[in-house]
């Protein structure tokens, strides 16, 4: 039985209720690379995946403030889990943005029940990441989709998979494919370092039919110049936000409770040696500011309406995402500090803090945000209004 929760409040105090069933098994997870099958199960049943569901169709049409709050506490507690859905939220922003009405009101029921997107979008073997091989063409009532994509998040468990691929006029639209669809194969073959849970394998389409009526046509036209991108990169800054705390509060409870004083330190605890305080004081200023950065961007996007405030709130979340990398991969590689050789053991599953964040940041170029920032500040000129990375 999925929960249905009417607002903000009910929303983040769901993640809340959730976030400690992550942290329960995160270790073992990293370190076997097993899959969240039953994690996954009791997300769905906590009535988060359909907390973008605006309101008038029966959901908790959240703000984005609480989007990026719920990925933060999730990400602390296991951000490989936590990315899964991200997805999911960002391409159900997607629908409901550019969707028909009969669309909207038809995910909607599926969202609510507990449905969950995967994620169909990078290709290998093109000029970029957003250049599509994949083609979504008619044939008489319904569409039929060809193509290979990788790095498909969620979407070996997912219900639904938003493809996204080239139309018959050569422009992108996106199917929104059942996963038990005939000719739908999603490999388990994703064999990166870090977030190892993600589900992030190869999904391969073969004459895959899908009703024409679940095919978005054309949404970007509708999309330029709107936060659309802001509110999908947020949910990414979100996650490195999550990154960070959690190493920060695992890094101190192995001080506090493992970690042996260096020798000639003159302490009997290593938490008692004020070196190690200030240590922990500093990469706690940085994690906070990280987290206020995060909800001040997140602000920003709720609040843009104008051309203005919408180059404001992109040039927000591309600081704050910028920020929440430079901090995760910081604080994930310093904890070491707190402790000697010990902390190296696999056992303690410390490493995973800064295997996660290294593979994460990798997902866009901080060096494109960093660049759109100068920009803007050198001439004014604010970023493409076409370009969903910023």
């Amino acid at each position: 039985m999925t929960d249905i929760l009417a607002d903000d409040a009910a929303v983040l105090a769901a993640a809340a209720a959730f976030a400690p069933k992550l942290r329960a098994g995160a270790e073992e997870r990293d370190a076997s690379g097993a899959l969240p099958y039953r994690e996954l199960e009791e997300l769905a049943r906590t009535g988060l995946l359909g907390m973008r569901v605006p309101t008038t169709l029966g959901g908790a049409g959240v703000s984005t403030e609480t989007v990026a709050e719920v990925f933060r506490v999730l990400a602390a507690a296991d951000s490989a889990v936590a990315q899964i859905p991200q997805n999911h939220v960002a391409f159900v922003d997607l629908l409901f943005r550019t969707g028909t009405p009969q669309q909207r009101e038809f995910f909607a029921g599926e969202f609510l029940g507990g449905a969950r997107l995967g994620n169909a979008l990078s290709e290998r073997g093109t000029t970029t990441s957003r250049a599509f091989q994949t083609t979504i063409l008619p044939r008489g009532d319904d569409v039929v989709v060809n193509g290979t994509k990788y790095y498909s998040t969620g979407a070996l468990t997912a219900q639904w998979i938003p493809v996204f691929g080239k139309d018959d006029n050569d422009e992108v639209s996106v199917a929104y494919v059942r996963r038990d669809t005939p000719g739908v194969v999603v490999e388990q073959d994703w064999n990166a370092f870090g977030q190892r849970a993600t589900f992030s394998g190869t999904a391969v389409f073969t004459d895959v039919v899908v009703p024409a009526e679940h095919v978005l046509r054309q949404p970007y036209r509708t999309l330029a110049g709107s936060t659309f991108g802001a509110f999908g990169q947020i949910i990414h800054a979100a996650l490195e936000v999550g990154i960070a705390r959690g190493a920060l509060t695992d890094g101190v409870t192995f001080l506090r409770e493992k970690a042996r004083p260096a020798h000639g330190s003159g302490f009997t605890r290593a938490i008692d040696d004020p070196h190690l305080r200030r240590l922990a004081g500093e990469l706690e200023i940085d994690v906070r500011a990280a987290e206020a950065l995060l909800v001040s961007a997140a602000r920003a996007v709720d609040t843009a309406s104008t051309p203005d405030e919408i180059t404001h709130a992109r040039l927000e979340v591309a600081a704050a995402k910028t920020f929440a990398g430079r901090v995760a991969l910081d604080v994930a590689s310093r904890i070491f500090d707190f402790s000697g050789s010990s902390a190296a053991d696999r056992k303690y599953g410390l490493d995973r803090h800064w295997r996660n964040a290294r593979t994460h940041t990798l997902h866009d170029p901080a060096r494109l945000k960093e660049l759109a920032l100068g920009t803007f500040l050198t001439t004014g000129e604010g970023p493409d209004p076409a370009n969903t990375l910023i």
